[in-house]
């Protein structure tokens, strides 16, 4: 998964008064172990007293594995968007053919085949689900609603998060998104998110 992927997203952030670095990793052929730990490495080179995380989908996952098994000590808020922390009815559907588990590849193969990791409280937890079901989940078929298209809306709750929002946004659309990027500077900025401001 290539960082440039949340290139406007970044740029949102970086108008809220955020620095920005986006992080790359092999999703299909890396496991989330691999990951976690090329994220760890990236994040110790960064040259800042506070950090920030805000990861989408599978790297909600990778961030969250980091976090268990490399946590850094300025760890400050984290921001999951359309992130499958309870696994993923879509996934698992996908994990019982060969093509389907290539397609997912190994990190979100690890992923299932393990426990959640707990939120500890050490850090602000936000998490972002989308309601619009626009996505691969219609050739799935099957998915639970409400969804975003891929994740289930129920898939994205985590015990112990410090908020959680829902927002009529598709999976896919979140990384372009103006109601997620609101909400991202909201959480980033004060540890919770407008539930008024989308409803309007």
């Amino acid at each position: 998964m290539r960082g440039w992927v949340m290139a406007w997203l970044g740029w949102r952030l970086r108008r809220c008064g955020f620095r920005t670095v986006a992080f790359s990793y092999p999703s299909v052929r890396g496991t989330l172990s691999q990951n976690a730990l090329r994220l760890s490495r990236f994040v110790a080179g960064l040259d800042a007293p506070r950090i920030h995380f805000m990861g989408h989908s599978l790297g909600g996952l990778v961030l969250l594995q980091m976090l268990a098994t490399h946590p850094d000590p300025r760890t400050s808020r984290v921001l999951l968007a359309g992130c499958p922390y309870r696994a993923s009815y879509a996934a698992r559907k996908l994990a019982r053919r060969w093509l389907g588990r290539c397609l997912i590849g190994r990190s979100v193969l690890q992923w299932l085949g393990q426990p959640a990791p707990a939120c500890t409280g050490q850090y602000e937890v936000g998490v972002i689900a989308g309601c619009q079901p626009l996505g691969a989940g219609k050739l799935i078929g099957g998915v639970p609603q409400p969804n975003d298209g891929v994740v289930v809306v129920e898939e994205t709750a985590l015990p112990g998060a410090s908020d959680q929002i829902v927002l009529d946004v598709c999976h896919s659309g979140m990384l372009l998104s103006d109601q997620v990027a609101r909400q991202a500077c909201a959480f980033l900025r004060q540890g919770y998110f407008f539930h008024d401001m989308e409803s309007k």
